[in-house]
């Protein structure tokens, strides 16, 4: 086993592992106390988190389980990480470590729900998962609250993912698209996947077979690529729009869940044009653009736990 540890004094601004990990971006990191995803407000701890990252093109060409805790603030604090290999490549790309945190933020408008928000929540980054597990998450998204999201990602890794030892300590790779595509839908949904069952099967079942890979809209004009994940089973606008922010790395994504159209609807009504791609567009140029999903991403944390 490998260590070694990340001084985020040399990033470019602060970061925060908690609130980037369980802020609802992701749901493939596991909390070593169990406790991921039990406090809406969840910020500046220092558990142990994990997860087991598949081969990603340009990154990583094998299977690495993976831990990361974070020591002191945001600033001044360090990352430290346990691994089969030199983990912090990897992490700088699943964390996004290697963004300019504070360029970032400041290119977005001086709006103060999002001022508000960035204070509330500083160093909180957007996550980089994944795919295919990215899409099987927000497949399973609708009308879920994050923490029973997060329980059915962790339901599907330990009954059909592959066993990974790091340190003598086992770990769940997240199922395969051959892995879930071979499941019946009567299968998945006694993991309590309900009516996404067959939804999650038949999108494995076209990745697995070649039929379409979700990777093909990483390639594609904004608007392109979201059309393009339609195509997927259980997928439209809203889901496509969280795996292009989340896993593909279209920063200016900003899905228009139910959060963010309360945020339309009391804070900046003008925006809602009667369909999802007009409204999409419109919040979108408000929150600056280029960015827009940071600032989505802050303002969907902040409200849901509790903030105004």
């Amino acid at each position: 086993m490998e260590r070694g540890a990340i001084d985020i004094a040399d990033l470019a601004g602060p970061f925060d592992l908690q609130a980037t990990v369980e802020s609802g971006q992701s749901y493939l990191w596991n909390r070593a106390d169990g406790g991921t995803y039990e406090n809406l407000h969840a910020y500046g701890g220092d558990a142990w988190y994990e997860t087991v990252v598949d081969p990603i093109p340009g990154v990583i060409d094998e299977r690495v389980p993976v831990r990361v805790r974070q020591e002191g603030g945001v600033h001044e604090g360090t990352l430290h990480w346990e691994s089969s290999v030199d983990a912090a490549p990897l992490l700088e790309h699943l964390l996004r470590l290697d963004d300019d945190l504070d360029t970032i933020l400041d290119a977005t408008p001086d709006l103060p729900l999002l001022e508000r928000a960035y204070d509330a929540y500083e160093g909180m980054r957007l996550t980089r998962d994944p795919v295919f597990p990215c899409l099987i998450s927000f497949i399973c998204s609708a009308q879920m609250r994050v923490a029973r999201i997060h329980g059915m990602q962790r339901r599907l890794r330990e009954t059909y993912g592959d066993a990974v030892t790091l340190d003598d300590e086992e770990h769940r790779a997240f199922p395969s698209p051959d892995q879930l595509a071979s499941r019946t839908e009567e299968e998945l949904r006694d993991l309590s996947l309900g009516y996404r069952a067959p939804y999650v099967q038949r999108t494995a079942e076209m990745i697995a077979t070649g039929e379409a890979h979700p990777r093909e809209a990483a390639d594609l004009p904004y608007e392109e690529a979201r059309k393009s994940l339609t195509r997927f089973v259980g997928v439209g606008d809203k889901v496509s729009d969280c795996v292009l922010l989340f896993s593909l790395g279209f920063l200016e994504a900003v899905p228009l869940d139910t959060w963010i159209r309360t945020t339309i609807e009391e804070y900046y009504p003008d925006c809602e044009r009667g369909n999802y791609a007009d409204t999409s567009r419109a919040i979108r140029e408000r929150f600056g653009g280029e960015f827009a999903g940071y600032a989505q991403t802050y303002v969907f944390y902040h409200l849901r736990a509790g903030g105004e």
